[in-house]
């Protein structure tokens, strides 16, 4: 039986769908999905293995100009998972598509994308005029350098097997590069640290930025039904650490108890979970701590 295996990246701009559309495909919520601009921070595999293929895909940060070190280490993430790939999926928000802006991440990253196989997946579909597809996609057939063109709805997994087998036709003939059970590359620590980061941008909402770091500076088996979890919260302000910390430390209670739940459910086992706050201020452009934390896996 011939076996293909590659490197997929997805990218695109920030809340195009990119973590969503990973998700769908894998049918586990292995990457955040979060209103907020930059929630993906640095490269996360996904690994999808049926009997003949396996289709390694890598989530990657929101393009943009980089203002701070934060995001150039981002940027950074986002070139060398274009370099790496066999096939790269460049995933719009069909609903708000702008041609210009387009042609222009092209120009951006051309040296790159020039000898990869290009597939624009259209997302969100379902929120666009039907009549303004078809044009859309004679449009962009036309004018710019896709392999294909494939419209689709990852929220509502509307057209993502036509995307797979799209795929798997510029996936080349090569041995599975990892185990048939393997979902992902990242350990168990990574998760934990995503599971909190997530839980923070949807209980704080506006009042604190996606600029926060969790670091898991201890992970360890207690028994075979326990875990022990230590993670410092790192904010930029001493005002950002009072909220989350609130009333009477009201706010991190709830952080801790929504976090350990959801721990407990991706881990299978209870959880004893600490977590504390601390102020770096301007981390985010400090390139040696963003290099020490955020590099590898964290």
């Amino acid at each position: 039986m011939v076996k293909k295996s590659g490197f997929v990246t997805i990218f695109g701009a920030p809340n195009a769908g990119k973590s969503t559309l990973l998700n769908a495909l894998l049918k586990f919520n292995l990457s955040i999905v979060n209103k907020k601009v930059q929630t993906t921070r640095d490269r996360i595999l996904g690994i999808l293995t049926e009997d003949d293929y396996q289709i390694i895909f890598i989530d990657t940060p929101g393009t943009l100009e980089p203002k701070y070190e934060l995001q150039k280490f981002m940027l950074r993430e986002i070139k060398t998972s274009l370099d790496e790939a066999d096939v790269i999926i460049h995933i719009v928000d069909a609903a708000k598509l702008n041609l210009e802006r387009l042609k222009k991440t092209d120009e951006e990253f051309i040296e790159i994308l020039k000898d990869k196989k290009r597939i624009i997946v259209l997302n969100k579909i379902d929120l666009m005029d039907k009549g303004k597809l078809l044009p859309m996609i004679e449009t962009i057939s036309k004018n710019f350098g896709y392999d294909d063109v494939v419209p689709i709805s990852a929220l509502n997994d509307d057209n993502l097997d036509s995307l797979k087998k799209v795929i798997l036709e510029y996936l080349p003939e090569s041995e599975f590069y990892f185990g048939k059970e393997t979902l992902t590359n990242k350990s168990e620590k990574f998760f934990v640290s995503e599971i909190i980061r997530e839980k923070i941008l949807r209980y704080y909402h506006e009042e604190i930025p996606y600029s926060i770091l969790v670091n898991v500076t201890e992970f360890k088996e207690r028994s075979e039904d326990l875990v022990y979890i230590n993670a410092d919260i790192v904010v930029e302000r001493e005002t950002q650490k009072i909220i989350i910390i609130g009333k009477g430390g009201s706010g991190l209670k709830n952080l801790g108890n929504k976090s350990r739940q959801e721990i407990e459910k991706f881990l299978g086992r209870k959880v004893y979970l600490e977590l504390f706050v601390k102020v770096r201020k301007d981390w985010r452009n400090n390139k040696r701590f963003i290099n020490d934390n955020l590099s590898g896996d964290v």
